[in-house]
């Protein structure tokens, strides 16, 4: 078990924390959610003792090992693949490591031959001689096949790197395991992997994730961190937010009996319940779940943008045909023979690894780049607006403030106090309208681009990774705004929730061609999935 105990932090007058009283408990995994700045990720690194809280203290249970996900993907450069993973469990590792100098002694004495008794004694307890194996089975789960096991890590890219100090974080079954965003750079089979290795883990796992579909997956409760508070809420992360937005509702509807509400709660237990999995964690979700009282449920004290995409004219049929687009960069070739025909009902995800291929055909079919060879024509009806992934030419001009920068992009000229509303409703309030545009964050700057989209009126949107550097809410209001918006869309993304609850066509760039397929994603996986065995 893990325990905090008045725990609070401070930087200068910035309260981070104060009086955290929170036990995880063994055979339950924790998604740690919270805005952007919420400090998810310090207090992952105070309850591993990286740094320490001003006051209170973190206490494991006694016996217990803790292991976390390692962020700097070069500290181990000059060391064996196989070796790192074992360096999950450190005292392990160093009895494997004082053991073999031993045996390496040229001038091998008696007391020697004691003390390397002992270690093999140690050594046997701590499950040594499985270790290799052990590992091994790791590194092949996540996609790292024999080959790679005996290679130094400096040998390795930066995605396999990732995938090694995640099996050295899972390796020799932690009682707790800590992860900041450890789905980030992987593909699809090591995150299904992941999480069903997760999902049958009887330890305690604390997370952060900005990835729904892995939290919905894995979770069976959420810690919210707000207001420099963090509450327990029993359930994966869909839960919370809808008995958060149910809290909300029941709060403004108090004149309702006490009965009625009840019944309420029971029908929306009842509903998350009939589909949740069959796995032993789902299970033990479900008991708790069914014991959920009113007060348990919370309205959330977080805020969500107003997201909503209103085109100003109807699609015809004829959308978009794509022909031969070939494209060459810096002597590789990215597109090589495109073709395709999107219609008006068409919301396509760009899915897969290859990146540059899916950046470079959007920016040649918003007139940005000139193909090599081929040809694209819109329909007569559409009309564009374009979300790219590198957005800073958008702000650059340092005088400009976000009033002055939003208005350049309304149709009509519109007055001070209606670009400050609409800026109210993409949480941009009071004096923050006045920030300069070119000092924003990575993510107030996505939400500009994504009130620049919604003033366009467009009936075609094309959004080259628009989750990124999104908070969870934000991404949440995104989705929704996306899934009820009445146009065509062309889109890429990582965000497997995402792109399931809005696309309903997927098209994967592939190092042999590209796949076309009139499919949901879970639909596409799965097929993938058959195709591979």
């Amino acid at each position: 078990m893990l325990t905090c105990q008045n725990v609070e932090l401070r930087f200068g007058d910035k309260k981070l924390f104060e009086d955290v009283n929170i036990k995880f408990t063994p055979g339950n995994c924790y998604g740690l959610i919270g805005a952007n700045g919420a400090g998810k990720s310090t207090f992952l690194k105070i309850l591993s003792g990286e740094i320490d809280s001003q006051s209170g203290h973190v206490s494991i249970e006694k016996g217990r090992r803790l292991a976390v996900l390692k962020q700097d993907h070069f500290a181990y450069e000059s060391e064996r693949v196989m070796d790192v993973v074992i360096m999950g469990h450190s005292r392990l590792f160093d009895v494997m490591k004082e053991k073999d100098a031993i045996y390496m002694k040229p001038d091998f004495s008696d007391e020697d031959g004691m003390k390397a008794a002992e270690l093999e004694a140690e050594f046997a307890e701590l499950g040594g001689y499985e270790a290799e194996t052990e590992a091994a089975q790791l590194l092949r789960g996540l996609g790292l096949q024999e080959e790679y096991h005996d290679k130094q890590m400096s040998e390795l890219a930066g995605s396999e790197k990732v995938k090694v100090l995640l099996a050295q974080a899972l390796f020799g079954s932690p009682d707790i395991l800590l992860m900041d965003e450890p789905t980030n750079n992987l593909d699809i089979a090591a995150v299904q992997w992941l999480e069903e290795f997760l999902i049958n883990f009887e330890n305690t796992v604390i997370v952060v994730s900005h990835d729904r579909h892995f939290l919905n997956k894995v979770c069976t409760h959420i810690a919210d961190v707000d207001f420099g508070k963090i509450e327990l809420y029993v359930g994966n992360y869909d839960f919370w937010y809808e008995s958060s937005q149910l809290a909300q509702r029941m709060a403004k509807e108090s004149n309702k009996k006490k009965e009625e509400q009840i019944k309420e709660l029971k029908e929306f237990i009842a509903r998350f319940s009939a589909n949740a999995s069959k796995s032993k964690q789902a299970t033990s979700r479900k008991k708790t779940l069914d014991n959920i009282t009113l007060d348990d449920i919370k309205p959330s004290s977080r805020r969500y943008p107003f997201i909503q995409f209103k085109p100003e004219r109807e699609l015809g049929k004829d959308l978009l045909t794509v022909e031969g687009l070939t494209k060459t960069i810096n002597g590789v070739k990215v597109l090589d023979n495109v073709s395709f025909v999107l219609g008006s009902g068409d919301k396509v995800a760009f899915v897969g690894d290859q990146e540059i291929a899916k950046t470079t055909l959007f920016k040649i079919i918003t007139g940005e780049m000139e193909p090599d060879s081929g040809t694209y024509k819109w329909g007569l009806t559409t009309s564009l607006s374009y979300f790219p992934k590198d957005n800073s030419a958008y702000f650059d001009d340092v005088n400009m403030n976000l009033v002055e920068w939003l208005r350049q992009y309304s149709p009509n000229d519109q007055t001070e106090t209606f670009i400050r509303s609409f800026l109210g409703r993409m949480l941009f309030s009071g004096e923050e309208v006045f920030k300069k545009a070119s000092v924003l964050s990575g993510g107030e700057k996505v939400r500009c681009m994504l009130s620049k989209m919604m003033l366009s009126g467009a009936n075609v949107l094309i959004l080259d990774e628009p989750t990124n550097h999104l908070d969870l809410e934000s991404i949440t209001s995104l989705n929704n705004g996306l899934i009820n918006f009445s146009g065509s869309l062309l889109f890429s993304s990582h965000d497997h929730e995402f792109i399931q609850t809005i696309a309903n066509r997927i098209i994967e760039f592939t190092s042999d061609g590209f796949i076309d397929k009139q499919i949901t994603y879970d639909e596409y996986i799965e097929e993938q999935k058959l195709q591979k065995k």
